[in-house]
Protein backbone atom coordinates (compact mmCIF):
# COMPACT_ATOMS: atom_id res chain seq x y z
CA UNK A 1 0.00 0.00 0.00
CA UNK A 2 1.61 3.55 -1.07
CA UNK A 3 0.51 6.34 1.41
CA UNK A 4 -1.22 9.49 -0.33
CA UNK A 5 1.33 12.21 -0.45
CA UNK A 6 -0.49 14.97 1.33
CA UNK A 7 -1.23 12.87 4.57
CA UNK A 8 2.73 12.31 4.34
CA UNK A 9 3.85 15.43 4.40
CA UNK A 10 1.29 16.50 7.65
CA UNK A 11 2.86 13.12 8.88
CA UNK A 12 6.37 14.07 7.92
CA UNK A 13 5.54 17.92 9.94
CA UNK A 14 4.11 15.59 12.93
CA UNK A 15 7.08 13.84 13.09
CA UNK A 16 9.77 16.70 13.24
CA UNK A 17 7.83 18.65 15.97
CA UNK A 18 7.52 15.35 18.22
CA UNK A 19 11.06 15.17 17.68
CA UNK A 20 11.58 18.83 18.40
CA UNK A 21 9.71 18.97 21.42
CA UNK A 22 10.91 15.80 22.98
CA UNK A 23 8.71 13.44 22.69
CA UNK A 24 10.07 11.09 20.43
CA UNK A 25 13.65 10.24 20.07
CA UNK A 26 15.87 10.42 16.93
CA UNK A 27 16.32 6.58 17.18
CA UNK A 28 12.27 6.33 17.03
CA UNK A 29 11.76 8.69 14.29
CA UNK A 30 14.08 6.77 12.25
CA UNK A 31 12.66 3.36 13.31
CA UNK A 32 8.66 5.15 12.37
CA UNK A 33 10.42 6.69 9.09
CA UNK A 34 11.46 2.86 8.02
CA UNK A 35 8.48 1.13 8.77
CA UNK A 36 6.24 3.81 6.58
CA UNK A 37 4.90 2.79 3.27
CA UNK A 38 6.18 3.86 -0.07
CA UNK A 39 4.74 7.15 -1.08
CA UNK A 40 2.75 7.29 -4.52
CA UNK A 41 4.73 8.42 -7.14
CA UNK A 42 3.81 11.71 -8.15
CA UNK A 43 3.36 13.76 -11.62
CA UNK A 44 6.40 14.82 -13.36
CA UNK A 45 6.82 17.18 -16.45
CA UNK A 46 7.29 14.03 -18.52
CA UNK A 47 3.92 12.36 -17.43
CA UNK A 48 2.20 15.48 -18.13
CA UNK A 49 3.78 15.74 -21.79
CA UNK A 50 2.62 11.63 -21.64
CA UNK A 51 -0.70 12.65 -20.42
CA UNK A 52 -1.23 15.32 -23.43
CA UNK A 53 0.22 13.43 -25.83
CA UNK A 54 -2.13 10.52 -24.85
CA UNK A 55 -5.05 12.66 -25.11
CA UNK A 56 -4.08 13.76 -28.84
CA UNK A 57 -3.63 10.73 -29.98
CA UNK A 58 -7.03 9.56 -28.51
CA UNK A 59 -8.76 12.31 -30.16
CA UNK A 60 -7.19 12.37 -33.40
CA UNK A 61 -8.36 7.77 -33.16
CA UNK A 62 -11.85 9.39 -32.49
CA UNK A 63 -11.66 12.12 -35.38
CA UNK A 64 -10.71 9.77 -38.15
CA UNK A 65 -12.80 6.83 -37.40
CA UNK A 66 -15.96 10.22 -37.29
CA UNK A 67 -14.57 11.28 -40.26
CA UNK A 68 -14.51 7.90 -42.34
CA UNK A 69 -17.25 6.08 -40.08
CA UNK A 70 -19.72 6.20 -43.71
CA UNK A 71 -17.79 4.94 -45.61
CA UNK A 72 -16.26 1.63 -43.37
CA UNK A 73 -17.98 -1.44 -43.14
CA UNK A 74 -20.25 -2.71 -40.35
CA UNK A 75 -17.76 -5.23 -39.50
CA UNK A 76 -14.68 -3.04 -39.41
CA UNK A 77 -16.56 -0.75 -37.70
CA UNK A 78 -17.02 -2.98 -34.87
CA UNK A 79 -13.32 -4.16 -34.92
CA UNK A 80 -12.13 -0.46 -35.23
CA UNK A 81 -14.17 0.22 -31.60
CA UNK A 82 -13.09 -3.31 -30.37
CA UNK A 83 -9.58 -2.40 -31.12
CA UNK A 84 -9.30 0.82 -29.50
CA UNK A 85 -10.94 -0.35 -26.33
CA UNK A 86 -8.13 -3.38 -26.08
CA UNK A 87 -5.37 -1.29 -27.05
CA UNK A 88 -6.44 1.55 -24.22
CA UNK A 89 -6.57 -1.00 -21.66
CA UNK A 90 -3.36 -3.53 -23.12
CA UNK A 91 -1.23 0.14 -23.00
CA UNK A 92 -2.44 0.83 -19.51
CA UNK A 93 -1.54 -2.85 -18.68
CA UNK A 94 1.95 -2.44 -19.52
CA UNK A 95 2.10 1.15 -17.86
CA UNK A 96 1.50 -0.32 -14.67
CA UNK A 97 4.20 -2.86 -14.87
CA UNK A 98 6.36 0.08 -16.03
CA UNK A 99 5.45 1.23 -12.54
CA UNK A 100 4.24 4.35 -14.77
CA UNK A 101 0.22 4.22 -12.33
CA UNK A 102 -0.61 8.04 -13.82
CA UNK A 103 -0.68 6.89 -17.45
CA UNK A 104 -2.13 3.82 -16.84
CA UNK A 105 -5.13 4.97 -14.64
CA UNK A 106 -5.48 7.64 -18.03
CA UNK A 107 -5.40 4.55 -20.27
CA UNK A 108 -7.85 2.46 -18.58
CA UNK A 109 -9.70 5.93 -18.73
CA UNK A 110 -9.48 6.30 -22.20
CA UNK A 111 -10.57 2.61 -22.27
CA UNK A 112 -13.82 3.59 -20.75
CA UNK A 113 -14.68 6.68 -22.52
CA UNK A 114 -14.05 4.95 -26.23
CA UNK A 115 -16.52 2.14 -24.66
CA UNK A 116 -18.95 4.42 -24.28
CA UNK A 117 -18.57 5.97 -27.68
CA UNK A 118 -18.99 2.56 -29.10
CA UNK A 119 -22.11 2.02 -27.53
CA UNK A 120 -23.35 5.34 -28.87
CA UNK A 121 -22.28 3.85 -32.19
CA UNK A 122 -23.07 0.98 -32.30
CA UNK A 123 -26.77 1.75 -31.41
CA UNK A 124 -26.48 3.95 -34.38
CA UNK A 125 -25.50 1.13 -36.48
CA UNK A 126 -27.83 -0.80 -36.06
CA UNK A 127 -31.00 1.48 -35.67
CA UNK A 128 -31.30 0.29 -31.77
CA UNK A 129 -34.29 1.56 -29.94
CA UNK A 130 -33.91 4.87 -28.67
CA UNK A 131 -33.43 4.52 -25.33
CA UNK A 132 -30.36 6.88 -24.45
CA UNK A 133 -31.09 6.28 -20.73
CA UNK A 134 -30.51 2.78 -21.48
CA UNK A 135 -27.27 3.49 -23.50
CA UNK A 136 -26.17 5.54 -20.01
CA UNK A 137 -26.46 2.75 -17.58
CA UNK A 138 -24.75 -0.02 -20.16
CA UNK A 139 -21.69 2.96 -20.25
CA UNK A 140 -21.90 3.04 -16.71
CA UNK A 141 -21.58 -0.08 -15.70
CA UNK A 142 -19.17 -0.83 -18.04
CA UNK A 143 -16.60 1.82 -16.68
CA UNK A 144 -17.93 0.71 -13.20
CA UNK A 145 -16.46 -3.26 -14.41
CA UNK A 146 -13.44 -1.20 -15.47
CA UNK A 147 -12.51 0.76 -12.93
CA UNK A 148 -12.99 -1.95 -10.40
CA UNK A 149 -10.52 -4.44 -12.41
CA UNK A 150 -7.55 -1.80 -12.87
CA UNK A 151 -8.27 0.48 -9.88
CA UNK A 152 -8.31 3.79 -12.28
CA UNK A 153 -9.74 6.79 -10.38
CA UNK A 154 -10.84 7.94 -14.03
CA UNK A 155 -12.88 4.95 -14.56
CA UNK A 156 -14.47 5.81 -11.84
CA UNK A 157 -15.12 8.79 -12.39
CA UNK A 158 -16.60 8.12 -15.87
CA UNK A 159 -19.00 5.45 -14.31
CA UNK A 160 -20.09 8.24 -11.98
CA UNK A 161 -21.00 10.64 -15.08
CA UNK A 162 -22.50 8.42 -16.60
CA UNK A 163 -24.76 7.10 -13.93
CA UNK A 164 -25.67 10.65 -12.66
CA UNK A 165 -26.84 11.33 -16.62
CA UNK A 166 -28.77 7.87 -16.65
CA UNK A 167 -30.43 8.67 -12.75
CA UNK A 168 -31.14 12.16 -14.26
CA UNK A 169 -32.83 11.29 -16.79
CA UNK A 170 -34.85 8.61 -15.77
CA UNK A 171 -36.15 10.95 -12.80
CA UNK A 172 -37.09 13.58 -16.29
CA UNK A 173 -38.76 10.84 -17.90
CA UNK A 174 -40.60 9.31 -15.07
CA UNK A 175 -41.00 12.12 -12.58
CA UNK A 176 -41.10 9.25 -10.44
CA UNK A 177 -38.68 9.88 -6.98
CA UNK A 178 -36.08 8.46 -5.26
CA UNK A 179 -34.55 6.92 -8.11
CA UNK A 180 -33.13 4.03 -5.70
CA UNK A 181 -31.52 2.20 -8.63
CA UNK A 182 -28.70 4.60 -8.64
CA UNK A 183 -27.89 3.93 -5.05
CA UNK A 184 -26.62 0.39 -5.85
CA UNK A 185 -24.35 2.27 -8.32
CA UNK A 186 -23.23 4.56 -6.06
CA UNK A 187 -22.35 1.94 -2.96
CA UNK A 188 -20.89 0.03 -5.20
CA UNK A 189 -18.32 3.12 -6.14
CA UNK A 190 -18.34 4.05 -2.61
CA UNK A 191 -17.04 0.27 -1.84
CA UNK A 192 -14.27 0.91 -4.11
CA UNK A 193 -13.00 4.48 -2.77
CA UNK A 194 -12.92 2.27 0.88
CA UNK A 195 -11.01 -0.79 -0.81
CA UNK A 196 -8.61 1.62 -2.49
CA UNK A 197 -8.34 3.99 0.24
CA UNK A 198 -8.10 6.69 -2.00
CA UNK A 199 -9.16 10.51 -1.71
CA UNK A 200 -9.61 11.01 -4.97
CA UNK A 201 -12.10 8.22 -5.37
CA UNK A 202 -13.62 9.58 -1.80
CA UNK A 203 -13.95 13.07 -3.55
CA UNK A 204 -15.87 11.54 -6.74
CA UNK A 205 -18.15 9.54 -5.03
CA UNK A 206 -18.99 11.78 -2.34
CA UNK A 207 -19.99 14.87 -5.44
CA UNK A 208 -21.53 12.16 -7.85
CA UNK A 209 -24.24 11.97 -5.02
CA UNK A 210 -25.55 15.61 -5.51
CA UNK A 211 -27.21 15.37 -9.05
CA UNK A 212 -28.69 12.62 -7.41
CA UNK A 213 -30.70 14.67 -4.61
CA UNK A 214 -31.03 17.45 -6.86
CA UNK A 215 -32.94 15.74 -9.35
CA UNK A 216 -34.79 14.29 -6.28
CA UNK A 217 -35.41 17.15 -5.43
CA UNK A 218 -36.48 19.44 -8.22
CA UNK A 219 -37.46 16.78 -11.22
CA UNK A 220 -40.01 14.70 -8.93
CA UNK A 221 -43.54 15.28 -9.25
CA UNK A 222 -44.35 17.12 -6.78
CA UNK A 223 -40.90 19.02 -6.61
CA UNK A 224 -40.03 19.08 -3.25
CA UNK A 225 -36.71 21.77 -2.70
CA UNK A 226 -37.41 20.55 1.55
CA UNK A 227 -35.66 17.05 0.35
CA UNK A 228 -32.55 19.11 0.04
CA UNK A 229 -32.28 20.00 3.07
CA UNK A 230 -32.47 16.08 4.11
CA UNK A 231 -29.98 15.31 1.68
CA UNK A 232 -27.51 17.47 3.21
CA UNK A 233 -28.50 16.19 6.48
CA UNK A 234 -27.69 12.48 6.00
CA UNK A 235 -24.48 13.28 3.67
CA UNK A 236 -23.27 15.40 6.66
CA UNK A 237 -24.01 13.15 9.39
CA UNK A 238 -22.69 10.21 7.42
CA UNK A 239 -20.01 12.04 6.90
CA UNK A 240 -19.45 13.02 10.47
CA UNK A 241 -20.02 9.45 12.21
CA UNK A 242 -17.57 7.91 9.31
CA UNK A 243 -14.82 10.23 10.50
CA UNK A 244 -14.72 9.36 13.79
CA UNK A 245 -14.51 5.26 12.78
CA UNK A 246 -12.12 3.36 14.29
CA UNK A 247 -10.92 2.14 11.19
CA UNK A 248 -8.44 4.64 8.76
CA UNK A 249 -10.08 3.95 5.63
CA UNK A 250 -13.49 4.94 6.62
CA UNK A 251 -12.59 7.85 8.78
CA UNK A 252 -10.41 9.50 5.74
CA UNK A 253 -13.87 8.86 3.59
CA UNK A 254 -15.74 10.21 6.07
CA UNK A 255 -13.71 13.19 6.39
CA UNK A 256 -14.28 13.69 2.90
CA UNK A 257 -17.78 13.10 2.64
CA UNK A 258 -18.69 15.44 5.46
CA UNK A 259 -16.99 18.27 3.93
CA UNK A 260 -19.56 18.54 0.88
CA UNK A 261 -21.99 17.69 3.39
CA UNK A 262 -21.19 20.89 5.09
CA UNK A 263 -20.78 22.67 1.80
CA UNK A 264 -24.48 21.25 0.77
CA UNK A 265 -26.03 22.07 4.28
CA UNK A 266 -25.08 26.37 3.64
CA UNK A 267 -26.45 26.38 0.50
CA UNK A 268 -29.56 24.27 1.86
CA UNK A 269 -29.56 27.34 4.48
CA UNK A 270 -29.27 30.26 1.97
CA UNK A 271 -32.40 28.83 -0.01
CA UNK A 272 -34.29 28.65 2.89
CA UNK A 273 -33.49 31.61 3.56
CA UNK A 274 -34.05 33.03 0.05
CA UNK A 275 -37.05 31.89 -0.19
CA UNK A 276 -38.56 31.48 3.18
CA UNK A 277 -41.27 34.66 2.42
CA UNK A 278 -44.77 34.93 1.09
CA UNK A 279 -43.33 35.17 -2.24
CA UNK A 280 -42.96 32.16 -2.54
CA UNK A 281 -44.57 30.81 -0.32
CA UNK A 282 -47.68 31.77 -2.54
CA UNK A 283 -46.87 28.12 -4.41
CA UNK A 284 -46.02 26.44 -1.66
CA UNK A 285 -49.58 24.86 -1.15
CA UNK A 286 -48.62 22.08 -3.80
CA UNK A 287 -45.15 21.15 -2.30
CA UNK A 288 -44.56 18.01 -0.18
CA UNK A 289 -42.46 16.32 2.17
CA UNK A 290 -41.89 13.25 1.39
CA UNK A 291 -41.92 10.41 4.85
CA UNK A 292 -38.94 9.12 3.35
CA UNK A 293 -36.92 12.26 2.68
CA UNK A 294 -37.82 12.92 6.62
CA UNK A 295 -36.45 9.74 7.43
CA UNK A 296 -33.69 10.44 5.79
CA UNK A 297 -32.92 13.91 7.45
CA UNK A 298 -33.67 12.42 10.81
CA UNK A 299 -30.57 9.81 10.47
CA UNK A 300 -28.53 12.13 9.35
CA UNK A 301 -28.81 14.22 12.61
CA UNK A 302 -29.04 10.78 14.77
CA UNK A 303 -25.44 9.96 12.65
CA UNK A 304 -23.97 13.41 13.89
CA UNK A 305 -25.39 13.62 17.59
CA UNK A 306 -24.17 9.59 17.78
CA UNK A 307 -20.69 11.54 16.90
CA UNK A 308 -20.45 13.73 19.49
CA UNK A 309 -21.28 11.56 21.93
CA UNK A 310 -18.76 8.85 21.02
CA UNK A 311 -15.94 11.46 20.91
CA UNK A 312 -17.83 14.15 23.61
CA UNK A 313 -16.16 16.99 21.34
CA UNK A 314 -17.40 19.68 21.45
CA UNK A 315 -17.20 20.34 17.47
CA UNK A 316 -19.02 17.85 16.74
CA UNK A 317 -21.89 18.75 19.00
CA UNK A 318 -22.12 22.17 17.01
CA UNK A 319 -22.19 20.18 13.53
CA UNK A 320 -24.76 18.16 14.92
CA UNK A 321 -26.82 21.31 15.95
CA UNK A 322 -26.33 23.07 12.60
CA UNK A 323 -28.04 19.99 10.70
CA UNK A 324 -30.68 19.98 13.49
CA UNK A 325 -31.45 23.50 12.97
CA UNK A 326 -31.73 23.66 9.31
CA UNK A 327 -34.18 20.70 9.14
CA UNK A 328 -36.28 22.48 11.87
CA UNK A 329 -36.05 25.34 9.49
CA UNK A 330 -37.63 23.43 6.52
CA UNK A 331 -40.09 22.66 9.02
CA UNK A 332 -41.23 25.82 9.78
CA UNK A 333 -40.62 27.02 6.03
CA UNK A 334 -44.31 25.12 5.50
CA UNK A 335 -46.67 27.60 5.52
CA UNK A 336 -49.53 28.66 6.05
CA UNK A 337 -49.17 31.93 7.87
CA UNK A 338 -48.60 35.46 7.00
CA UNK A 339 -45.83 37.86 7.51
CA UNK A 340 -42.25 37.75 7.79
CA UNK A 341 -40.84 34.12 8.08
CA UNK A 342 -38.92 35.46 11.53
CA UNK A 343 -38.18 31.78 13.11
CA UNK A 344 -36.78 30.27 9.54
CA UNK A 345 -34.20 33.29 9.53
CA UNK A 346 -33.33 33.16 13.04
CA UNK A 347 -32.71 28.99 13.01
CA UNK A 348 -30.71 29.18 9.62
CA UNK A 349 -28.58 31.84 11.16
CA UNK A 350 -27.94 29.79 14.35
CA UNK A 351 -27.08 26.69 12.21
CA UNK A 352 -24.57 29.05 10.32
CA UNK A 353 -22.57 29.89 13.22
CA UNK A 354 -23.02 26.51 14.62
CA UNK A 355 -21.36 25.34 11.81
CA UNK A 356 -18.18 28.11 11.90
CA UNK A 357 -18.08 26.88 15.50
CA UNK A 358 -17.73 23.49 14.84
CA UNK A 359 -15.15 23.87 12.30
CA UNK A 360 -12.98 26.41 14.51
CA UNK A 361 -12.92 23.22 17.10
CA UNK A 362 -12.39 21.14 14.73
CA UNK A 363 -9.47 22.70 13.21
CA UNK A 364 -11.71 22.22 9.76
CA UNK A 365 -10.96 24.14 7.09
CA UNK A 366 -13.52 23.15 4.26
CA UNK A 367 -16.17 23.17 6.83
CA UNK A 368 -14.80 27.11 7.71
CA UNK A 369 -15.54 27.78 4.36
CA UNK A 370 -18.95 26.58 4.47
CA UNK A 371 -20.19 27.92 7.21
CA UNK A 372 -18.83 31.52 6.52
CA UNK A 373 -20.22 31.05 3.05
CA UNK A 374 -23.71 30.08 4.46
CA UNK A 375 -23.71 33.17 7.23
CA UNK A 376 -22.98 35.57 4.21
CA UNK A 377 -25.04 34.35 1.91
CA UNK A 378 -28.20 33.80 4.74
CA UNK A 379 -27.44 37.37 5.56
CA UNK A 380 -27.72 38.70 1.84
CA UNK A 381 -30.75 36.50 1.50
CA UNK A 382 -32.61 38.09 4.46
CA UNK A 383 -31.59 41.73 3.27
CA UNK A 384 -32.51 41.75 -0.24
CA UNK A 385 -35.72 39.63 -0.46
CA UNK A 386 -38.00 40.39 -2.71
CA UNK A 387 -40.60 40.85 -0.47
CA UNK A 388 -41.02 42.50 3.11
CA UNK A 389 -39.92 45.61 4.88
CA UNK A 390 -36.23 46.64 4.78
CA UNK A 391 -36.63 48.64 8.25
CA UNK A 392 -38.18 45.38 10.21
CA UNK A 393 -35.65 43.20 8.52
CA UNK A 394 -32.96 45.87 9.45
CA UNK A 395 -34.21 45.27 13.30
CA UNK A 396 -33.92 41.72 12.97
CA UNK A 397 -30.36 41.70 11.50
CA UNK A 398 -29.23 44.30 14.44
CA UNK A 399 -30.74 41.94 17.08
CA UNK A 400 -29.34 38.88 15.78
CA UNK A 401 -25.94 40.41 15.63
CA UNK A 402 -26.29 42.12 19.73
CA UNK A 403 -26.79 38.36 20.25
CA UNK A 404 -24.31 36.86 18.85
CA UNK A 405 -21.94 39.08 20.20
CA UNK A 406 -23.41 38.11 23.83
CA UNK A 407 -23.35 34.32 22.85
CA UNK A 408 -19.38 35.61 21.75
CA UNK A 409 -18.45 37.03 25.13
CA UNK A 410 -20.10 34.37 27.40
CA UNK A 411 -18.03 31.18 24.80
CA UNK A 412 -14.89 33.66 25.78
CA UNK A 413 -15.58 33.02 29.48
CA UNK A 414 -16.51 29.30 29.22
CA UNK A 415 -14.33 28.18 26.91
CA UNK A 416 -10.65 27.24 27.79
CA UNK A 417 -8.00 30.18 26.48
CA UNK A 418 -5.48 28.52 23.82
CA UNK A 419 -2.28 29.95 24.85
CA UNK A 420 -0.28 31.56 21.96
Amino acid sequence: MMLDRAYRQRLEADLARWEADGVITPAALAAIRVTLPPLAPGINIAVVVAIVGGLLIAASFLAFVAAHWIELARLLRLAILLAGIVSAHGLGAWFARAGQPVLADLCASVGAIVFGAAIALVGQMYHLGGDFAGGMLLWAIGALVAAALTGSRGALAVALVAACIWSNMRVYETHDAPHLSFVVIWLTAGGLALAWNSRVAAHLVALAALPWWFATALLADPASPYVLADGAALLFGAGLALAVAPWQRASSAGAVLSTYGALSLAGVAILEAATANEAFRAHADVVSHPLWAISCGIAGAIFAFGAAATTRRAGAAFAASAIGLVLLASAVWTPPYAGEPWRAYALVLCAMICLVASAMLDTARPRIVAGWLGIAGVIAAITWTVEGSLLHRSMFLAAAGLVAVALALVLNRLLPRTRE
